[in-house]
């Protein structure tokens, strides 16, 4: 059966086919940037600005109908009549408006809004309570001695301006559509009269107007950067969802891949170890003349190569299926108590043919006495032969491999393989210690291998908790050093002399 294969799959993390979980996330990201990039005039901008202003002045509508109420009772209390009862309905109506075509304006959608005809609908409401201070300006008290009530309507226009200006921020010109027409009104009345403390007052409002007017076009400025900020802060969070789905997917997909690889590893290593079975076992049994000797010579020497080819190809598929089962976290540690002395000698009894056939001595520098290790007998096996195989495979005739184990400074323990070949340059290690990684000598030297042994020590090291050194110089040699912590050290480490701690000897 055909595999069949999306074109797209492997050129986008997300398949554009389908359609996107977060396209409304990757819309809003799209929408808020054009908002960030825009500017006063611009439609959605000015609606913004709009509902902002809308929301000012529903969460301040009690503060001024409060201060009309304070001043009609006041009145009433001083005696000046139903004239200023009258007022204090007439304004609160006109305050009343403005707050209900505020409510209208906060819950209406910003794009069904129209900005032009709401803004002008706000600057006639705002007109409206203008006129109410403007009657107010206009009131008298003749009951109120002359050089006190102008200035008690002079402090109540400068407190109701001030709250118009911090209330009215958002929109602009509400200030003089409010208090323009008061403030001439109270010039008016004062240049009537023209009596000193009139005067001041007049001046003091005048000089007040412009003031509350730079200060709203602060605040407004204030509210212009809330607008840019909260767009930001928006694009922010679309384009971290729209990060986090991309990253989702791509981990979905890893997840998928990832799976599919290990069963495709897990078939194909049956399907390939039993022709390999079979090869391996047939020419050993042709190489070794077991049903009667071969006429021809050469035919013996084609089974061995058949064998040595077909062991190759095994290990190649043991190795990989060892680093996939690693990277996968499936690697089941089977840990007991473990005598490292014991299995690295083994190790280098099992070895010792392998190097006397290149004429390579292998020296044995073990610790006397070195307590149990909690860890996995097979593990450390493969660590120490990947370790042994690599120095004899890169070691010239008549070459010497020192193998030591010891204690480390830290009370764990470690086992170091240390060989006087050609060494391998410093920017090559971390080429070496990735996986198929292979250094220019041994790509000089054709030598077979798959570049899987160190990346396999370094797995397995990890999932005890270790670390695994790798220190080389050209026409040095190099010395590869596995550690195990303290934690796996079964016995408490006695005490050491200066001379057991693990010397980095070049």
């Amino acid at each position: 059966m055909p595999l069949l294969r999306s074109n797209t799959a492997d050129k986008f993390i997300v398949d554009r086919r389908k359609p996107h979980r977060n396209s409304d996330v990757a819309r809003a990201v799209r929408k808020t940037r054009d908002r960030l990039s825009q500017q006063v005039g611009n439609l959605d901008f000015d609606r913004e600005l709009l509902k902002l202003h809308a929301r000012a002045m529903v969460g301040g509508a009690t503060a001024v109908p409060l201060l009309v109420l304070a001043i009609a009772a006041t009145g009433l209390f001083a005696g000046m009549g139903k004239e200023i009862g009258v007022w204090a309905l007439f304004t609160l109506i006109c305050y009343t408006i403005v707050a209900f075509m505020a409510r209208r304006v906060e819950r209406t959608e910003a794009s069904e809004l129209n900005p032009l005809q709401t803004r002008r609908d706000f600057l006639i409401g705002h007109s409206l309570c203008g006129l109410g201070w403007a009657w107010f300006a206009w009131l008298g008290c003749p009951a109120c001695q002359v050089d006190q009530f102008p200035v008690i309507k002079a402090m109540v226009l400068l407190v109701a301006m001030g709250a118009t200006a911090i209330m009215a921020s958002s929109l602009g010109g509400a200030l003089l559509a409010t208090f323009a027409i008061p403030v001439a009104v109270y010039a008016y009345a004062g240049a009537r009269l023209w009596m000193p403390v009139e005067t001041i007052m007049v001046g003091l409002l005048v000089a007040a107007l412009p003031f509350f007017a730079y200060v709203a076009r602060h605040l407004n400025r204030s509210s212009l950067m809330l607008l840019s900020f909260r767009s930001e802060k928006d694009a922010l969070i679309a384009e971290v969802e729209t990060a986090k789905s991309m990253s989702d997917e791509a981990r979905r997909r890893a997840e998928d891949a990832n799976l599919a690889k290990s069963r495709f590893l897990a078939s194909m290593s049956h399907e390939l170890r039993t022709p390999l079975n079979a090869i391996l076992g047939f020419s050993e049994v042709m190489a070794n003349e077991v049903l009667g000797p071969m006429s021809n010579p050469t035919y013996r020497d084609y089974a061995h190569d058949v064998h040595e080819s077909g062991q190759h190809l095994l290990d190649l598929i043991n190795e990989i299926l060892d680093l996939s089962r690693i990277e996968a976290g499936r690697y089941q540690l089977n840990e007991e108590p473990v005598m490292l002395l014991t299995v690295v000698e083994d190790c280098c009894h099992m070895m010792e043919l392998k190097a006397r056939n290149k004429d390579i001595r292998v020296v044995q520098d073990f610790e006397t006495t070195l307590p149990r290790l909690f860890a996995d007998e097979r593990a450390v096996r493969q660590i120490t032969l990947n370790l042994l195989s690599n120095a004899i495979k890169f070691t010239a005739s008549g070459g010497e491999i020192r193998v030591r184990v010891g204690w480390t400074a830290g009370g764990g323990q470690y086992i170091s393989v240390r060989d006087n070949g050609p060494g391998i340059p410093e920017e090559e290690i971390p080429v070496v210690l990735s996986a198929f990684g292979q250094g220019s000598i041994a790509i000089k030297s054709a030598e077979q291998g798959t570049g899987l042994g160190l990346p396999i020590v370094q797995g397995l090291l990890a999932m005890h908790g270790g670390e695994f050194e790798l220190h080389s110089k050209l026409r040095e040699g190099t010395e590869a050093i596995a550690i195990f912590p303290l934690s796996r050290v079964m016995e408490e480490l006695p005490a050491l002399p200066t001379k057991a701690v693990v010397a980095r000897r070049r």
